[in-house]
């Protein structure tokens, strides 16, 4: 019997490109977004509705999951957004909504799956992070902060769980090549903001790296080698090389040091 894979934010991006890719390998995918009706629905997997701000969505759609297949074997808890701008100008109303979409929405999603897999006696979950949870990045400082709390929350939910036979690690990607900017919530450019210079550089910078990003289907992929791992490790990344190497950089350098080729990239 083939495994239940259930994709969050299966409409675009990384998990249409991930949930395409699974069913092509002989996976059962169920794939969630908000509105399937404004989407061209997919002809190998099927499309449920879920919105991450609202608890008794996220409810239903599991529960019409497990109604419908009657398990669920993998959560890939991929939805999210993006969140842009300095800190000091961030309307505390947009950051508030940007942690209920990338760090509640995925613990009320984990919730409702935990106790049906520790039923089945087994399960996998995988909670997709960014490169940029690992490290305070200027003007995403909201961005880090919701997915470095995603990436610790798993470390802990992981340890919690393991006696039950279920299995969480993260899986962190760099910038590729989506349309995830053209979703990403910026605070507006301010021409009498003291970060206006900066603040626009960085914005030029980030689009441009996803615009050259690499091809989403590695991604996929280093997903589906997670899901035929026995024994996974608690953080996985995958990306351009120079932003893994990041990561190993920043646990090996003086944070001084570190925070300097940050500010050295960003021209600050």
């Amino acid at each position: 019997m083939p495994k239940v894979v259930v994709v969050t934010g299966a409409s675009s991006g990384l998990g249409r490109v991930t949930a395409d890719y699974l069913s092509k390998k002989g996976f059962t995918v169920i794939g969630t977004c908000r509105n399937p009706n404004t989407y061209d629905l997919p002809s190998d997997y099927t499309l449920f509705p879920l919105d991450l701000n609202n608890q008794e969505s996220i409810v239903n759609c599991i529960a019409s999951i497990i109604k419908q297949e009657g398990r669920i074997d993998v959560l890939i808890n991929n939805a999210g957004q993006g969140i842009t701008g300095p800190v000091e100008e961030l309307e505390l109303t947009a950051l508030r909504a940007h942690f209920e979409t990338n760090f509640f929405g995925p613990l009320a999603v984990m919730q409702s799956v935990l106790p049906l897999m520790r039923k089945q006696k087994g399960g996998l979950i995988v909670n997709i992070t960014s490169i940029a949870g690992s490290m305070g990045l200027p003007f995403r400082g909201g961005y880090s902060a919701s997915k470095g709390a995603l990436q610790l929350l798993t470390e802990a939910v992981r340890m919690e769980v393991k006696s039950h036979k279920i299995k969480l690690v993260t899986l962190a990607p760099g910038d590729y090549a989506t349309d995830i900017a053209s979703r990403r919530y910026h605070e507006p450019l301010k021409k009498d903001s003291p970060y206006y210079a900066p603040y626009k550089f960085s914005l030029e910078t980030m689009d441009l790296h996803v615009d050259q990003g690499n091809d989403p289907i590695e991604v996929a992929k280093k997903l589906h080698q997670i899901i035929l791992t026995t024994h996974p490790k608690v953080h996985y990344r995958v990306g351009p090389f120079m932003q893994k190497l990041s990561i190993f950089l920043k646990k090996i350098l003086p944070d001084t040091i570190f925070e300097r080729l940050l500010q050295n990239h960003y021209k600050l």
